[in-house]
């Protein structure tokens, strides 16, 4: 009886739960009672520890409501619980807590859209309130999971679906302000998590219909406007606070996702998505950390070398994206992977269009989808040459003689010991290929080089296999050589000033910026200069050289003198240029006459430019008399007449009519004043024929191994004679072979160190060791023992010998002989 008073008596029932039952009216539709949610917020504060049980009884009754269908209760009960959570700051809210997550969660459960958007703005609520202490034991793994499962809802009503998505972007955004700051909740940057965070917030991302607006911040007022309605707004704006939060060591994890849902969404192609994305990541993460992102694009363009060229091209764009905003602050020890990992791809780029040109060869009929395979292959290529020189052109000098030394390394060349490149496989068109791009994105990475000195600029390492290139026989690489050229002796830009090659009247009207020659400079020219000169001179007398090639070398000339030449650099220059018109004039190489006609326009050029830089006058009468001649009688020696189209060319050269050239006599009486050593003009300029002219010139790499095939094939006998043709598998098969064998016997040794007993191992080495002495005691015998004395006396014993030996035929040890 007693018990049963007690159940049906309400005044018996615990304060507590009085408390709570009241604030629920009768009807649910006049809300929250506020009076009695007073008192029980006082009782709350006053009696902390009761909150625990205030927490379960109500968590109790919304449990009730919820399977009842009393939503308007369990509004009640929510709004109770967000006022006893902001009043209450106490220690014992931990396990009040505890039941407010347990109602949360059973809100998101229930499949009512108003319920789940309940439960997701009193979690928000809770993920704002800063607790005193942490939490060693709380977990919000479930939390994690439901709200990524309302971000991609399906709900079939739009405002519905939009609300839903919306609630789950604010969830998630609650539990990472909770917890990232959290030394105790470290565990929600493991991949699990990670893995539902970071595609939730990109799927509402990619889902807006604004895609221009990613990556663009607006007006604070109207993006929290924004943010409110939209889900891709908000998504964003949760995204970057994320990332922003992100430490060092969580960079990987954050980062892994987005790569892996742009693969599975295929973004790639196109990637307009993608690189919105990674601009997001690179402006919202620390700077320190960017290069964590750079290698983590780079370590999915290895995975996804086999991928369509559409895909790793839009790859490639991104980490282009990437380096771009890196290169303004920090890049870290990144800088010369990013480049070798480019560059191997480019060299698979090219595998690929060469191994699709090759199928195409021995097609009957070639399909539209192969040539577009060409064309794909192209823009991937593009792509890695604009970010090679987009990145290297970005970063700091010192950083940029490393890149150039770097990428240059690579350019396959004939002479050099060795380059990762390996140019066998790829052929002729390969190589040129390669030797083309890698050049071009040089040109890129020197644009607006600026070194104080040019010992640093053009190391040896960088300038020999730079000037090798410069002899091939392809007009195309040496436009590219002196290209790269300009862009690093050119200190003062003064190139835009000299663009095209004529007869300029007044140099001093082109306003040419100088500075007094350095001694660092002249010393660079001293031991450098003969080797400029030369790759000049045979430059010029290239016999596909064009209209751009001339010009090229015309502002190659000009820049030197502005920048390297002191008094005794203008008489080398005077000498090369005075050779280049003996060389047209007497063709000994047998030129086309239209390429020694520009070979002397190229030279009137150049002594027009050089008598007004000098400021000479002698030697400028001297030069524009010869001009004015030219251009009454012979005008196809100017360069305005030559490089224009269809210019009537001479049978040949009028060697007689001194007048039309320019004489060393003339120029040296002109400089015999002081300053100029004006005696070493008598002296012809010749360039030195040397081992890279012989092999190089005019020759690729894969030119000259068939050349060499091709010579031996000829003076073989019949191919029914031979057992075995040789060819280059043959050669390829032997190398490997011999390699086999090498392997296996180190290997054999190895076992037999590792394996056999111990005296064996000792007794082999002692027998080894007794072959050594041996060998050595015959080797001192021979060389210690004195020679035979003429007399027939031993020389070491004093007993005499059988026989006497002539002096002449003495067998004396190679150390005495002399």
């Amino acid at each position: 009886m007693p018990a049963g008073v007690c159940g049906c008596c309400g005044p018996l029932r615990p304060r507590y739960k009085r408390l709570v039952d009241n604030i629920f009216p009768e009807d649910p539709k006049d809300g929250l009672s506020k009076s009695d949610m007073e008192k029980l917020t006082f009782y709350a504060v006053s009696a902390p520890e009761k909150l625990d049980r205030i927490g379960a009884y109500l968590a109790e009754r919304l449990s009730r409501d919820v399977v009842r269908h009393r939503y308007g209760n369990v509004v009640i009960a929510m709004e109770a619980l967000d006022q006893l959570l902001m009043a209450c700051h106490s220690q014992s809210i931990k396990p009040f807590v505890e039941s407010f997550l347990h109602m949360v969660a059973k809100l998101l459960e229930s499949r009512e859209p108003d319920l789940q958007v309940l439960g997701t703005n009193s979690f928000v609520k809770f993920a704002n309130i800063e607790e005193d202490t942490p939490s060693y034991h709380r977990r919000y793994d479930f939390f994690v999971s439901q709200f990524s499962a309302m971000c991609h809802s399906t709900h079939e009503d739009p405002d519905t679906r939009t609300r839903i998505r919306v609630a789950g972007i604010k969830g998630l955004q609650g539990v990472v302000r909770k917890t990232v700051n959290d030394e105790l909740q470290a565990i929600i940057w493991e991949p699990q998590h990670m893995d539902k965070l970071i595609p939730s917030m990109l799927f509402n991302m990619q889902d807006s219909e604004d895609m221009d607006r990613l990556g663009h911040p607006s007006s604070p007022s109207a993006a929290v406007q924004e943010s409110e309605e939209n889900p891709a707004a908000l998504a964003e704006s949760c995204f970057r606070e994320l990332l922003g939060r992100a430490a060092y060591g969580n960079m990987n994890n954050a980062v892994r996702p987005v790569l892996v849902h742009l693969d599975n969404h295929h973004l790639w192609d196109p990637n307009e998505f993608a690189v919105s994305c990674f601009r997001i990541i690179m402006y919202s993460i620390q700077a320190q950390h960017s290069h964590h992102v750079i290698q983590q694009v780079l370590n999915h363009l290895d995975n996804h070398q086999k991928d369509t060229p559409r895909a790793r091209a839009g790859i490639v764009q991104v980490l282009l994206e990437t380096v771009a905003i890196a290169a303004k602050g920090s890049v870290g020890p990144t800088v010369l992977e990013v480049f070798n990992t480019l560059l191997k791809h480019l060299r698979l780029s090219v595998d690929f269009e060469l191994g699709a040109d090759s199928r195409r060869g021995s097609a009957i009929s070639v399909s539209s989808g192969q040539r577009g395979k060409e064309s794909e292959e192209r823009i991937v290529q593009n792509a890695i040459i604009q970010t090679i020189g987009f990145f290297g052109g970005n970063l700091p000098d010192y950083q940029r003689a490393e890149v150039m030394m770097f990428v240059m390394g690579k350019v396959p060349v004939f002479g050099t010991p060795c380059h990762t490149l390996d140019t066998v496989k790829i052929g002729h068109q390969g190589t040129k290929r390669i030797q083309t791009m890698l050049l071009s994105s040089l040109i890129m990475v020197t644009s607006g080089f600026k070194s104080k000195s040019m010992c640093t600029a053009l190391p040896s390492a960088f300038l020999d296999p730079l000037f090798s290139l410069s002899l091939m026989e392809d007009s195309e690489l040496r436009q590219l050589v002196l290209e790269i050229l300009h862009n690093i002796i050119d200190r003062h830009d003064n190139r835009a000033k000299l663009r095209g090659i004529r007869i300029i009247p007044n140099v001093a009207a082109l306003k040419i910026k100088r500075e007094k020659i350095s001694k660092q400079d002249v010393a660079f020219m001293k031991k450098h200069g003969q080797q400029l000169y030369r790759h000049i001179f045979l430059g010029c007398k290239e016999e596909d050289n064009n209209h751009k090639n001339f010009e090229l070398l015309f502002t190659t000339l000009a820049v030197m003198t502005i920048e390297l030449a002191n008094e005794e650099v203008v008489i080398d220059l005077i000498r090369l240029a005075v050779a280049l018109q003996d060389m047209s004039l007497m063709n000994e190489e047998n030129l086309p006459m239209w390429t020694r006609c520009a070979i002397m326009a190229l030279v009137a050029a150049y002594f027009n430019f050089l008598s007004q830089m000098i400021a000479n006058s002698a030697v400028c009468q001297h030069v524009s008399k010869v001009i004015e001649l030219r251009t009454l009688d012979a005008p196809y020696l100017l360069p305005e007449h030559i490089f224009r189209d269809k210019c009537p060319l001479p049978e040949c050269l009028d060697k007689e009519d001194k007048q039309l050239y320019f004489l060393t006599s003339e120029l040296s009486e002109c400089l015999s004043g002081p300053g100029y050593n004006s005696e070493r003009l008598s002296i012809p300029y010749v360039p030195q024929v040397t081992d890279e002219d012989r092999l190089t010139r005019r020759k690729s790499f894969v030119d000259t191994i068939s050349l060499q095939v091709d010579i031996m094939s000829n003076s073989l006998p019949d191919k029914s004679q031979l057992a075995e043709e040789i060819t280059f598998e043959t050669l390829k098969k032997a190398i490997d072979t011999t390699g086999l064998e090498e392997q296996e016997r180190r290997r054999q040794l190895m076992e037999k160190f590792q394996k056999a007993p111990f005296e064996e191992i000792a007794a082999h080495c002692e027998s080894k060791a007794n072959m050594l002495h041996d060998k050595l005691a015959q080797i001192f015998e021979l060389t210690i023992r004195p020679p035979p004395s003429p007399s027939g006396v031993n020389l070491s014993t004093g007993h005499p010998q059988h026989q006497s030996v002539p002096v002449y035929e003495m067998k004396f040890p190679d150390l005495c002989v002399y």
